[in-house]
C-alpha cells in the first residue's frame, strides 16, 4: 500500500531538492544583529534562526551555525543590537551577509548608518524603524541527542533598550502591519513580507 507522506530520517538525507525543515519552521523572523569587537570594529549580520522567548524581562536569541563573527564579538563584550528587517531595507540586510573578512564593517558593506544605543556600546541601523538593545546572558554551544556537541550556538540577550518609530504606535499599539517585517522563508532565496492584508483577530477564550 502507498502511501502519501514523505517520511525521513534527517540523519539518513531528505532526498528532496531543498532541505524542507526551515520552509516547515517559518516563516522565521530575521536576527539582523549588530555586533562590535573588543577592538572596535562593527559587525552587522542576518540570522535565520531567531525569535523571542520571555516577556519579563524580555529575552531574544539567536543562532550562530559556525563559530561566526557576530558571536565571537558578544562574547567578547557581552552585547549586541537586534535590529528589524524590513521590505524597504530588504537589499541592505542581504547585503550585511556576504561573506567577508572580520574587519570589513558590514554598515559601510550595505551602506547604513550606525547610530549609538543609549545602553550599550553596540551601535543600530540608524534606517530601521525598531531596534533591541541587549546584553548577554547565555550562550548556549547546542548538542544532539547523544550529547555529542554541534557547531551551533544559541546566544541568549535580555533586551535593555527599545527605539520604536512612533509612526508605528497607532493609538499606543504596534502596528506590525504596518512596518513592513520581513521573514526567511525555506528556499535558498525566499523571503515573506507581512501587510495588514494578512492580519486576523482571534482573543484568547476566557
Amino acid at each position: 500500500m502507498t502511501s502519501n507522506v514523505h517520511f525521513y530520517e534527517p540523519r539518513n538525507g531528505h532526498g528532496l531538492p531543498h532541505d524542507p525543515f526551515n520552509a516547515i519552521v517559518g516563516p522565521r523572523p530575521i536576527g539582523w544583529i549588530s555586533s562590535r569587537s573588543a577592538d572596535g570594529i562593527l559587525n552587522l549580520a542576518p540570522y535565520s534562526f531567531f525569535n523571542a522567548f520571555n516577556y519579563t524581562p524580555p529575552i531574544i536569541g539567536f543562532a550562530s551555525i559556525g563559530a561566526k563573527d557576530s558571536l565571537r564579538n558578544i562574547q567578547q563584550t557581552g552585547e549586541f543590537v537586534w535590529n528589524l528587517a524590513t521590505r524597504a531595507l530588504a537589499e541592505q540586510m542581504n547585503a550585511s551577509c556576504a561573506a567577508v573578512p572580520p574587519e570589513v564593517d558590514e554598515f559601510a558593506l550595505a551602506g547604513l548608518t550606525p547610530v549609538a544605543s543609549r545602553l550599550v556600546g553596540v551601535p543600530r541601523v540608524g534606517e530601521t524603524p525598531v531596534a533591541f538593545e541587549c546584553r548577554c546572558t547565555q550562550i548556549v554551544q547546542l548538542q544532539t541527542a547523544a550529547g555529542e556537541t554541534v557547531p551551533t550556538w544559541l546566544v541568549l540577550g535580555e533586551v535593555v533598550g527599545i527605539h520604536i518609530d512612533r509612526s508605528l504606535l497607532k493609538d499606543g499599539i504596534y502596528d506590525t502591519g504596518a512596518a513592513g517585517h520581513i521573514l526567511r522563508g525555506g528556499g535558498p532565496a525566499d523571503y515573506f513580507e507581512i501587510g495588514a492584508e494578512q492580519l486576523f483577530k482571534m482573543y484568547r477564550p476566557k
